[in-house]
């Protein structure tokens, strides 16, 4: 796959914190690459630097083979940050026409509108939509001048169910159609339903990068979930078992290998109730990696 941007030995600091240490990551074209991480991890800094909006301490950024504050960078890039103004006088149809002009191949308005989701809301004042409306309207204007780089900054925050699944199927068929796409979200639903690849950055270092399905069976394993009357450390001491949740008798072991801690859990409580076995989940997945993160520094 082509790459569209480039962070090479990446350093950041701000007030002597250091943000960024040394990160190293490509986004390609024709992927959705979600960068996930605590608040802080440095997901906005990462954000900054390849949109030109920050410039590292150390290490080299490119976008288009190019530094990101070039123009014929930025040219060619859409960007949706998670909070940022509109005019409240002009309509959405105004706001779409006049960021459509800043680009040399822009989508007709009209279909900008109807990818968004705007249609019936062209004449109606940017300060009159509702907050929801006002999240898609931003995403027209990161969509309308038919980027190679997409950046998604939390692009569904304050978006019903409905409007939420609408976005991620175009944000999909911006990547189907080459569009290299950058996600930040805090919905690791939304991650593993629209990603192809997932980074994980914990204190300003990158801790996973791969397909979400591959963080899960690396890092995730399985779930086992029962009634016990086996104490937590009882339970943290079966074979295989990464971590436990306890409460009552209702236990959920994260397990490396289900099939050996479920006959331990077995032998060692013969009146278990309620077993069950499932793929672990992104979430408890990116939960033990921060763990296992966490003990080996």
């Amino acid at each position: 796959m082509q790459i569209v941007g480039q962070f090479e030995g990446v350093s950041k600091k701000f007030g002597g914190h250091t943000v960024l240490d040394g990160i190293s990551l490509e986004i390609r074209a024709g992927e959705v690459t979600a960068l996930l991480g605590p608040n802080g991890a440095g997901k906005t800094t990462t954000v900054g630097l390849l949109t030109g909006r920050l410039t590292p301490d150390s290490g080299k950024v490119d976008l288009f083979g190019l530094d990101p504050s070039r123009p014929l960078a930025r040219a060619r890039m859409g960007v949706m940050l998670q909070s940022a103004g509109l005019p409240d006088v002009l309509t959405v149809r105004e706001l779409v026409t006049l960021q459509s002009g800043y680009y040399r191949r822009p989508r007709e308005v009209a279909e900008t509108i109807a990818i968004a989701g705007l249609d019936g809301l062209e004449k109606r004042a940017a300060g009159k939509l509702s907050g929801g409306q006002q999240r898609r309207l931003h995403y027209a204007l990161a969509i309308c001048g038919q980027p190679d780089l997409l950046v998604l900054d939390e692009p569904t925050t304050g978006l019903d169910h409905e409007a939420r699944r609408r976005l991620w199927t175009t944000v999909r068929e911006e990547a189907d159609s080459g569009a290299a796409v950058l996600l930040t979200t805090h919905y690791l639903e939304e991650a593993d339903a629209l990603a192809d690849r997932i980074v994980v950055i914990a204190e300003g270092r990158i801790i996973a990068d791969d397909a979400p399905a591959g963080i899960k069976a690396s890092v995730g394993g399985s779930t086992i979930r029962c009634r016990t009357m086996l104490t937590e450390p009882h339970l943290a001491a079966l074979p295989g078992v990464r971590s436990v949740a306890h409460s009552g008798a209702a236990a959920t072991l994260l397990v490396t290998d289900a099939a050996t801690s479920a006959r331990a859990l077995l032998a060692a409580d013969l009146a278990l109730t309620d077993l069950t076995i499932s793929a672990a989940s992104l979430e408890e997945a990116l939960a033990n990696l921060a763990t296992s993160t966490r003990k080996a520094a």
